[in-house]
């Protein structure tokens, strides 16, 4: 039996034929042919490109000095501290159109003016957005979620109820609570409250026009005087009857056009109530409930007009006009659940 040649077939040499002489032929022509060539290719420098100062590594003097060039480079146009540039390109923006009181040129800055309110889960700053060397400017409510490990509020199980998320790692994580998982409620809220804030704004209910969301931060309209005054909160005034009475019709228009797509607060009170003049502004409403997925929307919705009602009769108005049983009936009724 003939052997077969365990030299592969593209490298095995090249055998003279009996009318070839051997001085003619290399044996090794084609397996020097197949072999590949490693060529190292070198980047021509151009005729007004300087050659390099140094060759080899740097040493560790070298890369201090570069990193801090590289550091001042970064922080020369940066604005002062507690300053920031608009973060108008950034996130998601509120329905459009957009107000003419909004500053949405980017070439304006931020800059913190100071806390306003400061809440179980998040706190609010006065920011004031303004384009340097115009009198463009106008001021913004930031509210500023806190993380998982600063948060004074831990009972939200029950708010949300009925909100699931796409990816079940997600889920699970909030479901048990988790680091990660209660960093994602943290974010969660922010998200719910500027789609909330967008939803019930675009619906003609009297909520601050959402600006921006901005990962855990949410920018609003500021309610309030030009000055950064803010406006008083409904626990803090004690109206007269006349003021009383519009302020109560005020609140109950409010509460059925809430009903009307569906939602209740959630957590109303006389305290997440602005009185700006005649007008009655709603604050606060990442856990804004959904009356029909949400099994507890209606014991929801029950608190809400209580808490309502009980205000305004401690303020003299007639226990028969702010009649809380009245109210859900009312707010079922348009939200096609009664």
């Amino acid at each position: 039996m003939r052997e077969r040649s365990s030299f592969p077939r593209r490298y095995r040499p090249r055998v003279a034929s009996w009318w070839e002489s051997d001085g003619d032929i290399d044996p090794f022509a084609d397996v020097d042919a197949d072999l590949p060539t490693t060529v190292r290719m070198r980047r021509r420098r151009a005729d007004n490109e300087p050659s390099p100062g140094t060759r080899g590594r740097l040493t560790e003097e070298q890369r201090a000095r570069l990193a801090r060039e590289r550091e001042a480079a970064a922080t020369a146009d940066a604005p002062p501290a507690g300053i920031r540039w608009s973060t108008w390109d950034d996130g998601s923006r509120g329905p459009e159109p957009y107000p003419e009181w909004l500053v949405t040129e980017l070439a304006a800055v931020d800059t913190d003016l100071g806390v306003l309110k400061t809440g179980k889960e998040a706190d609010v700053h006065l920011l004031e957005r303004g384009v340097p060397g115009s009198d463009r400017r106008c001021l913004l409510a930031s509210k500023r979620y806190r993380g998982a490990d600063h948060r004074l509020f831990h009972r939200d199980a029950s708010y949300l109820e009925g909100r699931r998320l796409r990816r079940v790692r997600d889920q699970r994580a909030i479901d048990r609570r988790t680091n990660f998982g209660r960093n994602l409620i943290a974010q969660q809220w922010s998200t719910a409250e500027f789609a909330a804030l967008c939803h019930l704004w675009s619906a003609g209910v009297p909520v601050p026009y959402p600006v921006q969301c901005l990962g855990t931060e949410v920018l609003m309209e500021f309610i309030g005087d030009e000055d950064g005054t803010p406006a008083p909160r409904l626990a803090q005034l004690r109206p007269e009857p006349g003021q009383l009475r519009h302020w109560w019709e005020v609140m109950r228009a409010a509460m059925v056009a809430m009903g009307r797509l569906g939602y209740t607060h959630g957590d109303l009170s006389a305290y997440n109530v602005l009185a700006d003049g005649d007008d009655l502004v709603f604050i606060d409403v990442p856990q804004l409930v959904d009356l029909a997925v949400n099994p507890q929307g209606r014991p929801f919705l029950e608190r809400d007009a209580r808490r309502i009602c009980e205000w305004f009769t401690a303020r003299g108005l007639s226990v028969d006009v702010a009649d809380p049983n009245a109210l859900v009936d009312l707010v079922l009724s348009e939200a096609g659940l009664a």
